[in-house]
């Protein structure tokens, strides 16, 4: 999740600090090409890339070896914001509504130690206001599960904060486990099915997959390296499910953010009810969530964390212009890089 804001403005200065001979030396580069380096060198990776998009046009940058521009990896908890954007448009649909609870649509399953989903509801799922135990606390990641496996171990857990209809915000992978089995009870199909039809096809992302428990990577793809080295480049799905199953590519990721937020994919009374963080208090909307930069300018978008893959996609309302970079490794040493990656994006250019 975004680090906190006040943390923007000095990570940004640090890292140009840090470069400043190179950027002396590359004037011609676009300033988040010529941070990104230092995903390599302060941030602990292997290789990173990233590929953004504007009016000018796609711009590719690369550091490290290993890596290639049309590389398929793991994107992570990206899943979410497909997910939330299958029930949003379920929602447009009148096939179901975000103030069902989650009791109508997957009656009895959600009880236990003080959790209820006869007081939740799927506006709750979908902004991490449900209190629901967080399952990846207990396995970190590394445990094939299926969603009912995954809803034991967290409904054994008490709720983070309880409260009827009123939790407060915190962040929980089963959230997403429950909506991916509310589109399936409401369509009578998969979610990956239902984001091949609804999504992927529309958009005609080609190299974007949700592949259940197949453990290889599509080709072409690079490698990936958990924190002490590990090739675990092989990995089973399961682990995440609905909440991070996700496999894609830099060119489907800018290319699916880009038309979620210009209109493409849901009408815009349900693309403002995602981008709505006000019972967030501004941290979550539902599968994205904001990051002021210190320009003034918001970008919207989600990151994604798995064993060997840390994504990051961010774009401008109306998805002019959008960044996706990754680096094949579980997670950045340096947590200042990310947002000055993304102020290095986003905000005007001084000269």
């Amino acid at each position: 999740m975004p680090p906190p804001r006040t943390l923007l403005a000095i990570a940004v200065s640090v890292a140009t600090l840090a470069l400043a001979p190179t950027v002396s030396s590359a004037l011609a580069a676009h300033p988040a090409d010529v941070l990104l380096p230092l995903l390599v060198t302060q941030g602990g990776a292997p290789a990173a890339a990233l590929l953004a998009v504007e009016e000018s046009g796609p711009r590719y940058a690369q550091a490290g070896e290993g890596m290639g521009r049309t590389d398929h990896f793991r994107a992570g908890s990206i899943t979410k914001t497909f997910i939330a954007t299958l029930v949003l448009q379920l929602a447009g649909e009148h096939r179901l509504s975000l103030s069902d609870t989650v009791e109508k649509h997957l009656p009895g399953l959600v009880r236990g130690a003080g959790n209820d989903g006869r007081a939740l509801t799927l506006r709750s799922l979908l902004n991490h206001t449900s209190g629901l135990y967080d399952f990846v606390e207990e396995t970190r990641g590394t445990v094939p599960l299926t969603p009912r496996q995954a809803l034991r171990i967290a409904l054994a857990h008490s709720p983070a904060d309880p409260g009827r209809y009123s939790y407060s915000y915190s962040y929980s992978n089963t959230n997403y486990v429950l909506l991916g089995l509310v589109v399936e009870h409401v369509t009578g199909h998969s979610y990956a099915a239902e984001a091949e039809r609804r999504i992927i096809a529309p958009l005609r992302l080609t190299g974007t997959s949700f592949p259940g428990s197949r453990s290889s990577l599509p080709s072409p793809h690079g490698r990936a390296y958990a924190t002490d080295g590990t090739d675990v480049t092989a990995l089973d799905p399961r682990v995440a499910g609905a909440a991070g199953e996700l496999v894609t590519t830099l060119a489907d990721l800018d290319r699916f953010y880009a038309g979620l937020l210009g209109g493409e994919l849901l009408p815009p009374r349900l693309l403002h009810e995602m981008l709505d963080t006000r019972a967030t208090h501004g941290s979550y909307g539902m599968g994205l969530y904001p990051v002021e930069l210190p320009c003034g300018t918001t970008v919207w978008g989600h990151n994604g964390h798995m064993t060997g893959s840390y994504v990051r996609s961010a774009a401008t309302v109306g998805g002019r212009h959008v960044l996706t970079f990754r680096v094949n490794t579980d997670a950045i040493a340096d947590p200042g890089l990310e947002p000055a990656v993304l102020a290095a994006e986003f905000c005007p250019r001084t000269r």
